[in-house]
């Protein structure tokens, strides 16, 4: 069990007050990374998402998320996929909402495992966008804070989808299907939360014949960016997804370095190999705009 599992295992008086007291002894950034692990979902499966059609070969129309994609996202100096917000045209806004409530009226139960994949990817990252553009100026997703719950931060708990009549939220979506489902780290590197941490948004819709490549692509690129691994003072500066998700990765820092190994480019490959010390955890919650102040 992980650190941030057993946490999560307290009663939620012992957890808080275990919270708090880390607050008040740590430094601001070291207690927010407490705090977020603490946080993190683990996964737990929604059997009634389990049914697919292993015959179907039935696609949804991703084009229109696409052409999205294509017309929005821009990528800076930095490798970081952006999205201008502030200048998203009233076509697109209405492009945007028409396909997720397509895909959202989409039978996915009739799909099959691999088309599954492309379509919760495709509507957690549409609805993501959406949502950020419904309530757009922010600085970071947080921001948004629409979740229920005295523990709750951020959208993510809000039920903002509606699909085979089940009320979704994205946290439904990434902790319910996608992870205890597909059992794949690899899912991380591909629904995006909209921050600059993050995996990038990728520029291209996920479809079946496409998945298994951009996943392949999201963990190479995100894995050999700072925002995921940087060494400092010969160790291991890690993104935060790798202490929230520990045991998708592995559960400890050698499997964690095991799985970075896998995707590293020949310089960071070679430190990795030489077993470094954690340094830590960071993430970057600004949102991931690429208006005139970015």
């Amino acid at each position: 069990m992980t650190m941030a599992q057993r946490l999560r295992a307290l009663p939620p008086i012992l957890g808080f007050a275990l919270v708090l007291l880390t607050t008040l002894s740590q430094s601001q950034e070291a207690a927010a990374s407490f705090i977020e692990a603490w946080l993190a979902p683990d996964a737990h499966l929604w059997p009634r998402w389990e049914a697919h059609d292993p015959a179907s070969a039935k696609q949804p129309d991703h084009g229109p998320w696409d052409r999205w994609l294509h017309d929005n996202v821009t990528v800076d100096d930095q490798g970081l996929n952006r999205i201008a917000y502030g200048s998203v045209t009233p076509a697109n806004r209405a492009t945007l909402k028409r396909y997720i409530a397509d895909l959202s009226a989409f039978p996915v139960s009739s799909l099959s495992r691999d088309a599954q994949l492309a379509y919760w990817i495709n509507l957690y990252n549409a609805a993501t966008v959406d949502l950020v553009l419904d309530h757009y100026p922010v600085t970071s997703i947080r921001d948004i804070k629409i979740s229920p719950g005295f523990f709750a931060f951020g959208p993510w708990d809000k039920k903002l989808l509606t699909v085979e009549a089940e009320s979704l939220s994205l946290n439904d979506i990434e902790h319910r299907i996608l992870r205890p489902i597909w059992h794949d780290p690899r899912i991380h590197y591909a629904v995006n939360c909209a921050s600059v941490g993050c995996p990038n948004l990728q520029t291209t819709a996920f479809t079946t014949d496409n998945a298994e490549a951009l996943l392949e692509a999201a963990a190479r690129s995100y894995i050999n960016s700072p925002r995921g691994v940087e060494i400092v003072n010969g160790k291991l500066l890690l993104s935060s997804i790798y202490n929230w998700f520990s045991e998708d990765f592995g559960g400890n820092l050698a499997a964690i370095t095991a799985h970075l190994s896998a995707y590293a480019a020949p310089t960071l490959g070679a430190i990795l190999a030489t077993e470094p010390r954690l340094a830590g955890y960071r993430y970057d919650w600004q949102l991931n705009d690429s208006g005139p102040s970015n």
